[in-house]
């Protein structure tokens, strides 16, 4: 037979826990929304920032912004996003090419199938990865990837060269387009391999098992009942790397060999990103230079912020994902 909770004061117990939840509620959820609130105000901010300055170069400027391959905004004022976007966003698929498949992998061997001493000091060194300064990354490409990767760079010229990323004539190798895309490969992987783990992580237990009972190898219970669940995870993890390998500056800017024009050859010293030129260039810029690289700035702004927005539509298109990581 249920009986009725009592306080002191005679009043229910249940109401009066109710009570102090609701007297909780009020200021967290009016925190949580100031902070969203103040979060959407710094972006808005930032976004009224870079048009700002970017008007008077983009005014001053005597060629189409969107379309020009020539960068002289301190001399001839003629400048143009063309190719920097155009390299930024080759290497920036080049590396997540690269990265997505070993992330992966390395992200399934810790979840499903590499032993509990092993799998948590190995998840703590991928995670510790992300912590290493980009600089850091950029000198070791530089003075290791750089020399190292010239003579794979010639036998792909040599035996793929009807292949239009391994074309070319003149100089293969050296600082190019793929050293700088092994360098974000690199840096990216380690975003991509923690948010895919935790995703395989929450896999339902009882399809797992289901499947394993069924007589599935581990690797067909992988493919029926992890990969499924996991792919809105991947898929989201692997565009937030992608928006990482996009607004890279210091590592791009020691690898790239900083040129002008638009051209698919990753194996010739031909290379630029919108990060690298901004830090190549913002030292020894004029007024109007400066406008000019903070309006190549507000086009990468816009382009990581798509990119990121992408993300997050993708997760909430799996209801079970976001109820999981909820």
């Amino acid at each position: 037979m249920a009986t009725n909770l009592r306080t002191r004061d005679g009043g229910p117990a249940t109401s009066r826990s109710a009570s102090r939840r609701s007297h909780g509620e009020g200021p967290f959820r009016f925190l949580a929304t100031a902070a969203g609130v103040l979060l959407l105000a710094i972006m808005a901010a930032i976004a009224v920032f870079l048009i700002n300055e970017a008007i008077p170069a983009l005014r001053a400027n005597q060629a189409n912004f969107f379309t020009e391959l020539t960068w002289d905004p301190n001399g001839q004022q003629v400048f143009g996003i063309a190719a920097l976007a155009f390299g930024t966003v080759l290497s920036s698929a080049l590396a997540l090419v690269i990265a997505t498949p070993i992330a992966v992998g390395v992200a399934l061997f810790i979840s499903h199938y590499a032993p509990r001493k092993l799998a948590a000091p190995l998840g703590y060194l991928i995670d510790l990865l992300a912590a290493v300064p980009s600089v850091v990354y950029g000198l070791w490409g530089l003075a290791f990837l750089v020399p190292l990767i010239r003579t794979p760079s010639q036998w792909l010229n040599e035996h793929l060269g009807w292949f239009p990323l391994f074309a070319g004539e003149g100089a293969i190798g050296g600082k190019t387009m793929i050293a700088g895309s092994i360098v974000l490969a690199i840096m990216i992987l380690p975003i991509i391999a923690a948010i895919s783990r935790e995703v395989f992580l929450q896999a339902p237990k009882m399809n797992e098992e289901a499947a394993l009972a069924l007589g599935a190898t581990r690797w067909e219970m992988i493919r029926m009942a992890v990969l499924p669940f996991g792919r809105p995870g991947v898929i989201s993890a692997a565009m937030l790397g992608l928006g990482r390998a996009m607004g890279e500056t210091i590592a791009v800017a020691l690898i790239f060999p900083a040129t002008f024009d638009i051209t698919f050859e990753i194996l010739t010293p031909h290379a630029n990103s919108i990060a690298a030129n901004i830090a190549n260039g913002f030292g020894e810029a004029t007024q109007i230079g400066r406008g000019a690289l903070i309006a190549s700035g507000l086009v990468l702004f816009v382009i990581t912020l798509l990119v990121n927005i992408g993300a997050r539509l993708i997760i909430n298109r799996r209801k079970e994902y976001a109820r999981a990581g909820a």
